[in-house]
């Protein structure tokens, strides 16, 4: 729980190194780091929770990202981050950096989706419209840079981490080979 406390601490104050700039955070999507760091560390619950408080918490206190429909749908997008990062992390063959990419990769197109339907229906609530031109813009145009950040930053995190001893990478299938 201490843990996880961290990650959303992490998730609320990293924006501020985008400089509350709501075109370079799109770009470089500060606050999905420590909910992906989160469910792989802590586990798919957490990284849920985490996930989805981190948006709406930060919406409330700091007023960025909007609450509508821009933090309600990050909160929904964060928690499948969080939980799908968890998940298949817990539960992949290998717990190492190819384990953490196959992860992140996963866990990012399930979150990309899932805002894209909860966009489309939060749009469609109010009588506007979300096509999919907004939602390749949004989910891929706009987060490269964002996501070849967290590509390369988020493994090397976990090895840091399992370096100081707080994430194992463990072998948990029966095969001597190496991790790659």
């Amino acid at each position: 729980m201490v843990q996880a406390s961290v990650f959303l601490a992490l998730g609320l104050v990293l924006p501020f190194a985008a400089g509350q700039i709501p075109q370079v955070g799109k770009m470089l999507l500060p606050m999905h780091i420590p909910v992906l760091l989160c469910g792989m560390v802590c586990g798919s619950g957490y990284g849920l929770i985490v996930g989805l408080i981190c948006p709406l918490l930060r919406s409330v206190l700091f007023g960025m990202p909007a609450l509508f429909p821009n933090a309600v749908a990050m909160a929904f997008e964060l928690g499948t981050y969080g939980f799908v990062s968890g998940f298949l992390y817990s539960r992949s063959r290998w717990q190492c950096v190819a384990a953490v990419e196959k992860c992140l990769i996963a866990a990012m197109l399930a979150g990309r989706a899932v805002w894209g339907m909860v966009m489309f229906a939060l749009m469609a609530a109010v009588g506007s419209e979300f096509s999919l031109s907004l939602f390749l813009a949004g989910a891929f145009g706009n987060a490269v840079p964002g996501i070849i950040l967290q590509l390369i930053l988020i493994p090397v995190c976990m090895l840091a981490l399992h370096k100081a001893g707080l994430v194992p990478f463990r072998h948990t299938g029966t095969a001597k080979t190496k991790c790659s």
